[in-house]
Parts: C-alpha cells; sequence; structure tokens
C-alpha cells in the first residue's frame, strides 16, 4: 500500500479550512495545516519550507493568536524574532472550540 503524498495532504488541509472558514487567509490556513499535520511549528521553519517572508508569517501567527484564538505562542527569539506556537484548539472544519488540553 502507497503512503499518502504529504503535500497532497497538507494541501487538502489548506482548503478544507478555508472553505471552513471565509475570515482565514491562504498563508494563515497554511500555517494551521503545516502545525496540525507536523510540518512546521515554528515561524522560521514554515516561512523556509514554503518560502515565504519570514515577515509575513509571522503577522499571520500574531493574527490567529490575537484575533482567532487557533494558536498560542510557546516561544519568541528576541533576536530573531522566530516564534514557536502550537495549535490551541482542535482544528475542525466549522468548528473551532474543541481544545486540546
Amino acid at each position: 500500500m502507497t503512503e499518502p503524498d504529504p503535500i497532497a495532504l497538507y494541501l487538502a488541509r489548506v482548503e478544507s479550512l478555508l472553505a471552513a472558514d471565509d475570515r482565514l487567509t491562504p498563508l494563515a490556513a497554511g500555517i494551521l495545516a503545516a502545525a496540525e499535520l507536523g510540518i512546521a511549528s515554528d515561524s522560521l521553519g514554515f516561512a523556509r519550507a514554503l518560502g515565504v517572508s519570514h515577515a509575513l508569517v509571522l503577522r499571520e501567527i500574531d493574527a490567529l493568536e490575537q484575533d482567532f484564538g487557533l494558536i498560542r505562542v510557546l516561544n519568541r527569539n528576541p533576536r530573531t524574532q522566530r516564534t514557536l506556537y502550537a495549535l490551541s484548539v482542535t482544528v475542525q472544519p466549522g468548528d473551532s472550540t474543541n481544545t486540546h488540553d
């Protein structure tokens, strides 16, 4: 049996998150999907993996934490601004009320 393509899984998850919540940007959905699938849990790693500006990723992480409460920042390097984060909820399309706790 063949393993599922991780890129296809990631893109499908991004699409399902975007369909479930029209307030999410594609970048925000990508950050959530990457955290959920274990692809990236830090801003710099995500930015490098997807070839996106670190500043844009930091802005989206801020919005996901402050505006939506979907992630929580665990640590931030004051020099590089590299930010470690985790999902604060179980991200289900149409339902963001299930917590990990």
